[in-house]
């Protein structure tokens, strides 16, 4: 299967210049192409071994996310306290939106804890914060407990009850159909960015067929990796009520302190390029499946002194933010 439309009016990526200080560059292959590829007609599948398996906290929870969407509506103090997830987000809101689309810097953030992780990715979100939430997800995240080490790694994730009983990430259990043999979800993405070194991005556009109403993945300007089936979702079958961009964290406040594992670089947002990491040339897709600039995009972070956002506009790299932090230190105990 192939999409019957992509979006109409596409970041043109040729008119920037990757050479330039502020772009930077795609990472290379996938690391597991340096042992072969996949033959046509074929496609890969990250294997789940044993040790996998162990790491879960029950058969049941393994592959899930637990509840964790940024609701910028409400701040719920007890979603701070043990085993809180934090987030650093840009967000709309208030019409209907097809798709989205984004650049996203690319680094190998510390984890504290192996049961902790981090991430930065985009919400595609339809309904309320309550037990019937539907997201897409994709982006890249470092999880020891997922994956058994801290390698960044290209995920996706899905859910249409609010993370309870359907969805997962990547391809660990039935929903999001594959049709690409040379990108790997799950697969570890290198190299990354380096603090005032190189800078690697990568691009996740998201949108939904206007035809046959899936939602497909699109990687970079070359992989259309796949779709989520529109029956899997309630209110995503027609449109998604909310985007949000950004980063989170599990804080599982070891020794009763907050957690030092990093969101983005770990490096504050007003650090700037190549020390601090960015979301760029944020567009959303509208009903007439056209690619814009998002109205009205607010920030969201639940701990500012922890990690923090900041949004901007500029020629270049259009709607972008900057976001991310250190966890821990004398200003977030």
């Amino acid at each position: 299967m192939r999409p019957n439309y992509h979006p109409e009016g596409l970041y043109d990526e040729s008119k920037t210049n990757v050479a330039s200080t502020s772009s930077g560059e795609k990472p290379k292959v996938q690391l597991w192409h340096q042992n072969g590829r996949c033959p046509e007609g074929t496609v890969p599948i990250r294997r789940t071994k044993k040790d996998d398996l162990l790491r879960a906290s029950s058969m049941r929870r393994y592959g899930r996310k637990r509840h964790t969407t940024a609701n910028p509506m409400s701040v719920n103090p007890t979603m701070l306290n043990e085993g809180g997830h934090q987030h650093a987000i840009a967000y709309v809101q208030g019409d209907k939106y097809y798709g989205a689309k984004v650049t996203i810097n690319v680094w190998e953030p510390k984890i504290e804890q192996p049961n902790e992780f981090s991430l930065s990715q985009l919400w595609i979100l339809g309904g309320s914060f309550g037990e019937d939430l539907n997201s897409i997800e994709a982006g890249w995240q470092v999880s020891p407990d997922l994956y058994g080490d801290n390698n960044t790694r290209l995920f996706t994730y899905w859910t249409s009850d609010a993370y309870q009983a359907t969805g997962c990430y990547n391809m660990l259990c039935s929903g999001f159909v594959q049709i690409n043999s040379e990108i790997a979800m799950g697969a570890s993405i290198f190299p990354t960015s380096s603090y005032s070194g190189s800078q690697y991005d990568i691009s996740i556009l998201i949108w939904k067929d206007p035809k046959e109403g899936n939602w497909w993945m699109q990687f970079g300007k070359d992989y259309v990796l796949g779709y989520w089936p529109s029956f899997l979702f309630s209110y995503l079958a027609d449109s998604a009520s909310m985007i949000e961009w950004g980063g989170e964290v599990v804080n599982s406040q070891p020794d009763g302190v907050h957690t030092s594992t990093q969101m983005g670089s770990g490096h504050f947002p007003e650090e700037g390029f190549s020390k601090a990491s960015y979301f760029k040339n944020i567009q959303v897709v509208d009903s007439t499946n056209n690619l814009k600039v998002p109205k009205g995009l607010g920030t969201f972070t639940e701990q500012s002194n922890c990690y923090d956002v900041q949004n901007g506009n500029n020629g270049d790299w259009g709607t972008y933010f900057y976001y991310g932090g250190p966890g821990r230190s004398s200003n977030c105990q």
